[in-house]
């Protein structure tokens, strides 16, 4: 109680300050005093009374003192400190005749004139809004003509706009909902603000399919995934360079239910897409193989053949390594130009007797031999 006299003391005292309360001699009268006392109650009290004298006084400044609700005016000054400050309202803006935008943007508009949206928006609108043509995306224009450089007067779809990224994205998402965006809400695409025209560039034709910012759908992923770049240019890669799979025929882009966007539920049923044979069931599976591809293979790219993630007999050593088994660790000399040549270096290591490793249907194929 004591602290929040004290804390009443200080805000009377600072809005005092700011009326000019210090210098009121011109309005008719010294200003008041705080008087000490030991009981805060009574300080606070008599301060009040103080404030209400003085504003009571003749030529006390117009509007200081306006009593309502039953109130007195110091705790109407102390209720009008706490409220918010208001900011003024701007008038709503409205919509403009469609072919005032090419006024001014002429090469945007000649580029948005091959674009699917020009061909829906202005030759089969489906509402009123796309009717509107750019202002369906970018909003009512009337207040950007007034001030073309206002921030918030349009929609700008760019990372310094002024424009929120979820904003751009809802203007996006109110007619492209659904469908492969089911699970764009919370997808590591969203939750690190990546903006629909980030990968999109809905106002000129740079691709061959999906508006996207890029040639291609795989050069706009690696505008922000080096790694990946890097990883499809070793030895063996998938076929990604030539043109013959791209990122999203694994990957979706805008959401999935796998932490690395997997358009299947699984690593495993991605590649079985593509890799039928691998699937089985089998009469001997092998171990690795039913839990994820990635274990053995780097899916991207590897200076390894077949994609390995590391050479063998390496690679199945950091397994098989039980006693009664040749699965010595191999080194430098036991290559093909060293001292003491091993047939596990050579050729295709242990997959040259265990051919069928990723699994055998074949009655004496425990030991993936067949």
């Amino acid at each position: 109680m004591i602290r929040s006299s004290i804390f009443a003391i200080k805000v009377a005292c600072a809005l005092l300050l700011l009326a000019g309360v210090a210098h009121a001699e011109p309005f008719g009268g010294p200003a008041p005093r705080a008087v000490a006392s030991s009981d805060p109650h009574r300080g606070v009290d008599e301060l009040f009374a103080q404030i209400k004298t003085y504003l009571e006084a003749p030529g006390t400044p117009k509007g200081a003192s306006t009593p309502h609700d039953g109130r007195s005016d110091a705790t109407t000054i102390l209720t009008a400190a706490n409220q918010p400050a208001t900011a003024p309202q701007r008038p709503a803006a409205t919509y403009v005749a469609p072919g005032v935008c090419a006024g001014c943007h002429t090469l945007e508009a000649q580029n948005w004139a091959h674009t699917i949206h020009a061909k829906v928006f202005t030759l089969n609108p489906r509402n009123q809004l796309e009717g509107e043509q750019c202002q369906a995306c970018h909003g009512p224009a009337s207040e950007h003509l007034r001030n073309p450089g206002a921030p918030g007067s349009i929609i700008r779809f760019t990372h310094n706009g002024g424009t929120p990224i979820s904003e751009q994205n809802a203007r996006c998402l109110s007619c492209h909902r659904g469908g492969q965006r089911i699970f764009w809400s919370g997808s590591a695409h969203e939750s690190r603000e990546i903006a629909c025209s980030d990968c999109h560039n809905p106002q000129a034709n740079f691709s061959a399919r999906g508006l996207t910012a890029k040639r291609s759908i795989n050069e706009t992923c690696f505008q922000c995934h080096a790694t990946q770049r890097a990883e499809f240019r070793r030895r063996s890669h998938m076929p990604l360079p030539e043109g013959q799979v791209s990122c999203t025929d694994c990957h979706n882009p805008h959401g999935s239910t796998t932490k690395p966007l997997l358009k299947a539920n699984s690593v495993n049923e991605t590649c079985y897409g593509c890799h039928a044979d691998k699937r089985g069931p089998f009469l001997f599976d092998h171990a690795p193989v039913r839990d994820s591809c990635s274990n053995c293979h780097q899916p991207h790219g590897s200076n390894h053949e077949k994609l390995l993630v590391t050479a063998g007999p390496l690679l199945c050593q950091q397994c098989h390594i039980q006693p009664g088994h040749d699965a010595l660790l191999m080194t430098r000399g036991n290559m093909a130009g060293g001292s003491a040549p091993d047939v596990r270096l050579l050729g295709r290591a242990c997959a040259n007797c265990h051919s069928q490793v990723h699994g055998s249907n074949s009655p004496a194929g425990a030991r993936f031999q067949r």
